[in-house]
């Protein structure tokens, strides 16, 4: 079986997600969360249901440790499909084949490591985030080298960030079977390849500037910080291409939201686009050579997206929004206007 067609052929055993009767539509969030949390014993809800503070969303993280939220391995097929309607509420199909693989990429890992039998492809949790439905609220999937954060305003999403995918390996080496990618699967093949390509098409000059460091940091920058921060202004700035590079750098740009609704992602880079392009940099460290390690981010007014493949197949990706991760912008615009409506109110 070819890798490219991977993504829609997953035994349902080791894929972990079971695709409900009908998928839900972008307005069914909270109808999802809801049933989720009707779902779940009152005894359980106390894991699943955490306060919407910005403390209890800003602690997140990619490696293995313990998951605030209901675990995939602890749920009913009831949950389950619940979480999977959740799921589909945000995400494009290719993007709920993505989640999928990463999972069972922990197969993979299971077999090629010596202490592999920690690895479990079942340890992903889900989150909820405040009443769902009602006001302000959101949700979050996490595991090992996944964290997917979403915040909504009743029904409407208003973010998608932050947004982290890892995968290890990055190009998986030999078949294990048991439901694992297959010899030469490439999780996150799609956001190297593009950025590789734009690499291709500058001239010395613009390369010299664009790869500022000749190794790459170890990890992301960013790491998990609980308020991303800009980095360095280093790299080729986006006035210094040509438009088949600027066109390129935009192309790469949305390979990094192509996991999510048409509606969102297109929410998404009209963000990015309603900042100054000519702010976007691009920068590589590292090698230029593939599968040598190497780094390479884009960084605009508004955003940051890192991808570091520092171990040369193991990658670690992100993307960050300076003021609008956990859609902190909108809903504290929200909240001031309702603030300013009730002391109105109370004013008459």
């Amino acid at each position: 079986m070819r890798a490219a067609s991977w993504y829609g052929s997953l035994v349902a055993a080791a894929t972990l997600l079971v695709t409900p009767p009908a998928p839900a539509q972008g307005g069914a969030a909270g109808a999802a969360a809801r049933e989720l949390v009707e779902a779940t014993a009152p005894d359980e809800r106390r894991a699943l249901l955490l306060p919407f503070s910005d403390a209890a969303r800003s602690d997140w993280h990619y490696t293995p440790r313990r998951r605030d939220g209901l675990a995939w391995k602890a749920m009913s097929a009831r949950q389950r499909e619940a979480t999977t309607a959740l799921l589909r509420s945000a995400l494009s199909e290719r993007g709920h084949d993505k989640v999928r693989a990463l999972m069972a990429l922990e197969i993979t890992l299971r077999e090629l490591e010596s202490f592999g039998l920690s690895r479990d492809p079942e340890n992903y949790a889900i989150a909820l985030y405040g009443d769902p439905g009602r006001g302000g609220w959101g949700w979050r999937i996490e595991g090992h080298h996944l964290s997917l954060h979403f915040s909504l305003e009743g029904e409407r999403y208003v973010a998608t960030l932050p947004q982290f995918f890892g995968a290890n390996p990055a190009r998986v080496p030999r078949d294990v079977g048991r439901g694992a990618p297959p010899a030469g699967f490439r999780l996150l093949g799609g956001e190297e390849d593009t950025a590789r390509e734009w690499l291709a098409s500058l001239d010395d000059a613009q390369r010299g500037i664009a790869v500022f460091e000749r190794r790459p940091y170890g990890d992301i920058v960013s790491r998990n910080a609980a308020r991303a921060q800009p980095l360095e202004a280093a790299g080729l700035g986006f006035g210094a291409m040509n438009a088949a590079q600027q066109a390129l750098v935009l192309r790469l740009v949305a390979v990094f939201a192509e996991h999510l609704r048409p509606e969102l992602a297109q929410a998404r880079l009209t963000r990015v686009r309603a900042a100054p392009l000519e702010s976007i940099r691009v920068g590589w460290a590292g090698s230029t050579a593939p599968g040598e390690p190497f780094y390479f981010r884009v960084q605009g007014a508004t955003f940051l997206i890192e991808f570091d493949n520092s171990g040369g197949n193991h990658v670690h990706s992100v993307w960050r929004d300076f003021d609008g991760d956990f859609g902190r912008d909108v809903l504290r615009e929200h909240y001031r206007r309702a603030e300013g409506s009730a002391h109105r109110h109370a004013a008459r």
